[in-house]
């Protein structure tokens, strides 16, 4: 987009003495010309670029105008190369890489080493979800929606959304959307959507990002408190955090947290391959012995 390269020279100019035209037009694969007319476009924007022809010629900015070198830390460039980076891990290209050259030229021959944080947002499904995020992202930025086959406890369906935003949140991928199927903002995981295409263009309407909070996304319906052999421990400090339990003096964990549903209490206590035991809710205990009853018929020999 042109007003993205605009931005893009008028930092490299403020970060250099002097730059040719086609120096910036080797930097953003466009023509001299097109260079030449971002430059006006800049000086009409009210921007003091002068210009030089000769061996020592170039484009610049007025040095009143100069921003001052020390306002961006190495330290600073490598927290935002490592966050682009980051994008680039789920993208699979080095789209956000040659921003970061762009908005700080010579800031992409930073190697890894030079930072502490790596930071990979990738995941198991890198082949089918990067895809995604490309078609999804390019979806929003064009105002076009998108149609798929959507799989979730509640059942399959198919769904038509306008999608605003993409969101990495508990550890997965999501679209934020306006679902025409059940008119209504949706959120919807990557991960559960089959046959994406793209489809028309839409009118967008007024947006504002979801509220993700835990108690707004996964209510606490369901309090639980469960005991555990002292060897899970280090199950429950991961995946619930060191306050979510207590050691009891015979040497066990009792464990307390809250659920969405009772699915997810279920399947989380027979994650413990039975060494688990639910005190609370009393209601779920008679459902888990149905489940154990079920368990070994089916795999009686």
């Amino acid at each position: 987009m042109r007003i993205d390269r605009m931005i893009g020279i008028l930092s490299i100019l403020l970060q250099k003495d002097r730059v040719t035209a086609p120096q910036l037009a080797e930097t953003f694969e466009v023509s001299r010309r097109t260079i030449i007319r971002d430059i006006d476009a800049l000086c009409r924007a009210g921007i003091p670029i002068r210009t030089a022809q000769g061996k020592h010629g170039g484009i610049a900015i007025m040095d009143a105008y100069r921003m001052d070198r020390t306002l961006l830390t190495r330290s600073d460039v490598q927290a935002l190369l490592a966050g682009l980076r980051s994008l680039d891990s789920v993208s699979g290209t080095n789209r956000y890489g040659q921003l970061m050259e762009k908005i700080s030229p010579g800031a992409s021959s930073l190697l890894p080493g030079d930072s502490h944080i790596l930071i990979d947002l990738s995941s198991w499904y890198k082949s089918t979800l990067a895809p995604k995020i490309e078609q999804i992202h390019a979806a929003a930025d064009r105002h076009r929606l998108i149609c798929f086959h959507y799989l979730s406890p509640a059942g399959e369906s198919d769904r038509t959304v306008e999608p605003y935003f993409l969101l990495f949140h508990w550890a997965s991928w999501y679209v934020w959307g306006y679902c025409r199927t059940r008119l209504d903002f949706r959120l919807f995981k990557l991960n559960r959507m089959t046959g994406l295409t793209v489809g028309d263009a839409f009118e967008p309407r007024p947006c504002e990002a979801p509220d993700l909070s835990d108690q707004r996304v996964f209510p606490a319906r369901y309090p639980v408190r469960m005991r555990l052999p002292v060897q899970y421990k280090w199950r429950l400090i991961e995946e619930y955090g060191e306050q979510c339990f207590t050691q009891t003096p015979d040497g066990n964990c009792l464990f307390s947290a809250g659920f969405t549903d009772r699915e997810q209490v279920l399947s989380w206590v027979l994650s413990f391959q039975g060494e688990a035991e639910l005190l609370e809710p009393a209601e779920l205990r008679a459902d888990l012995a149905a489940i154990g009853e079920k368990i070994t018929r089916r795999h009686q020999t």
